[in-house]
């Protein structure tokens, strides 16, 4: 099958042209503050813009229909592109030291990391704070589309695995083709985004700030229009309303569709869900027990703050309450590992997924009973649906690589000069889409200081990392490229 490289240039255009028309929001935002940033979004809405309009007016007659080799090459491009032309707003504002940081902020943004550079978040504009929130508003919308619509066509994401265990998107009002899908989907992500802002206005929020934090948490993105992130509002009740937003939003978004649209109760019996909601509630009592007495004398202020963190960890949304690296070693151990499990699959959360971690642990268990009942013949399921040897091969597959990646590029920034605290939190972090780490990236802390080749790999694990490791690494397969 040969690679239409026309049609992928034509998309890409289409994108880019979306992607300037997302511009023109906060440059309104400048028109009505009056602030700086008008000038560095009317250049990037403009070069972004020019550059897919001539991409589309190029190949305007190439094929409507992108094949699945061509799909490879198109997310990874245009995840690269559209990284790019983001950039040119922060780096022309002049809250960023240099290109590398722009584009490290930008690659946070769109992949919903949440990882910053920035030493003063409040020192932006207005509307280049709300560009920075857009930037990953944009790209959970783009992640639903991925991990439901696409990468379930290229044989992708783990979404296969729900379309084993309950009946798939076609036997709802969910569509099988993208256009539809996404349409449905969008309509969710926005309702919930909407009702997250209202809610976060009446605990005390301004409009702009609820907006703002709305559009990260949905997005499991992480950033924030404080320094301290959300610790910085103080607020018990802001805090609940995030925790409640950010544990949905690590959850399957066709699970939310037919609860809200088709009033499916099966939301409560998805056993990927029940595995997410298990290990949130374990994760949390144990970290409250450790911090209290040590870090919290009142038993509820532990809870508080351990309720937050280990959702925020686990979601990959990346929000902090306090300052974790204070809790003890046990507890850092604990949030790296959350780090890596992730959210469900067809969710804007990164990490390896609950359902990858659900199905290796039942692969594990039934190697163990192999050994010791060798001629038995044990079917893996997940529910009442079994499991093909297939699929579960692509699990482990997928899971060598994201120890193999995280291990050869923590190697590299380990010989940049960063130590190993920092260099395996970071990597883990950035592949997993979380945003903090531990070390000199902890959650009071940024990535500034890090070097600039540093910065660009760490860049690169986001990208890779949200596009499932496989997506891109297939690009360097000769098979790949043969006819």
């Amino acid at each position: 099958m040969v690679i239409n490289h026309s049609v992928i240039l034509r998309t890409l255009g289409l994108l880019l042209v979306l992607l300037a028309a997302a511009m023109v929001v906060p440059l309104a935002v400048s028109l009505y503050y009056g602030d700086t940033g008008l000038r560095p979004l009317a250049v990037g809405a403009a070069a972004t813009l020019g550059v897919g309009a001539v991409l589309v007016l190029l190949f305007r007659h190439s094929p409507q229909e992108i094949r699945s080799r061509s799909a490879f090459l198109l997310v990874t491009v245009a995840w690269f592109a559209i990284t790019t032309c983001g950039a040119i707003p922060f780096y022309l504002s002049g809250g960023f030291q240099s290109f590398v940081d722009a584009w490290f902020e930008s690659a946070s943004g769109f992949t919903t990391t949440g990882a910053s550079v920035l030493t003063d978040i409040e020192a932006l504009p207005p509307s280049i704070l709300l560009w920075r929130s857009m930037t990953q508003f944009l790209g959970g919308m783009g992640i639903i589309v991925l991990s439901l619509a696409i990468l379930p066509m290229l044989g992708v994401g783990g979404m296969d695995l729900f379309r084993a265990e309950v009946p798939g998107p076609t036997s709802t009002k969910i569509s099988a083709r993208v256009r539809e899908t996404a349409r449905a989907l969008w309509l969710v992500y926005l309702v919930l985004a909407a009702v997250q802002a209202i809610l976060l206005w009446v605990c005390g929020m301004s409009p702009f700030e609820a907006v703002n934090h709305a559009f990260t948490t949905l997005a499991t993105g992480g950033f924030s229009t404080q320094n301290e992130s959300i610790a910085g509002f103080d607020s018990a009740s802001i805090e609940v309303v995030t925790t409640v937003f950010m544990f949905l939003a690590g959850a399957n978004f066709v699970l939310h569709y037919r609860l809200l649209v088709d009033r499916d109760w099966s939301f409560f019996k998805d056993s990927e869900l029940k595995f997410y909601a298990l290990v949130v509630t374990g994760a949390t009592l144990l970290l409250t027990i450790v911090v209290w007495g040590t870090q919290y004398r009142s038993l509820l202020d532990a809870l508080r703050f351990c309720s937050f963190q280990v959702i925020s960890i686990i979601s990959t949304t990346g929000y902090a309450s306090a300052d974790y690296l204070l809790w003890g070693s046990f507890a850092q151990v604990l949030l790296l590992l959350l780090m890596v499990i992730g959210g469900c699959a067809g969710s804007t959360a990164g990490g390896v997924k609950c359902v990858r971690i659900m199905m290796m642990l039942k692969h594990a268990h039934r190697e163990l009973y192999r050994m010791v009942h060798p001629k038995a013949v044990a079917t893996l399921k997940l529910g009442r649906a079994p499991v093909s040897e297939q699929v579960m091969a692509a699990i482990l597959g997928f899971f060598f690589f994201y120890i193999v990646l995280a291990a050869l590029t923590t190697a590299v920034i380990s010989a940049c000069g960063v130590d190993l605290v920092t260099a395996l939190s970071s990597v883990i972090s950035s592949l997993s889409n979380v945003g903090p780490g531990l070390g000199e990236v902890g959650p009071v802390l940024n990535y500034g200081g890090l070097p600039d080749l540093v910065k660009v790999l760490l860049s690169v694990c986001m990208i890779v990392g949200r596009l499932e490791i496989m997506t891109v690494l297939v690009l360097f397969t000769s098979d790949y490229w043969s006819s």
